[in-house]
């Protein structure tokens, strides 16, 4: 008696698809979570500022594809209470809107990569 079980190895997970899906996927949340962590972080600057001029926020952006600046603005460390001027040397601690955006953004960001996994895991 002589019993085959010979496989054959086709489809998207031996062709390179499902890997060329993760990467788009990848490439996409990381995009998606910057977006929402500058949406979040201009939300806190409306949140926290007391004086806005608006400089300051135009200069936040996402860069790379994947990371959320505020383009090296001279007073940034400033505001974020993390400036050599910075309490002790005066009475400003800053503000907490690169932290609250961190923490927020943390909490989110499962469910933004659940959303976006069900539109490519049909490509897998």
């Amino acid at each position: 008696m002589l019993l085959d079980v010979s496989t054959s190895s086709r489809g998207p997970l031996f062709d390179g698809r499902a890997r060329a899906a993760a990467n788009a996927y990848i490439n996409r949340l990381e995009r998606d979570l910057a977006e929402e962590g500058l949406n979040i972080l201009r939300g806190e600057m409306h949140r926290v500022f007391r004086n806005p001029t608006g400089y300051y926020e135009s200069r936040c952006k996402v860069i790379e594809g994947h990371k959320i600046s505020d383009s090296r603005v001279v007073y940034g460390p400033w505001l974020a209470g993390i400036g050599s001027r910075n309490f002790p040397a005066t009475k400003f601690r800053g503000y907490d809107h690169w932290t609250v955006t961190r923490d927020k953004l943390n909490a989110r960001k499962q469910g933004i990569g659940e959303r976006l996994l069900r539109r490519y895991t049909g490509r897998m």
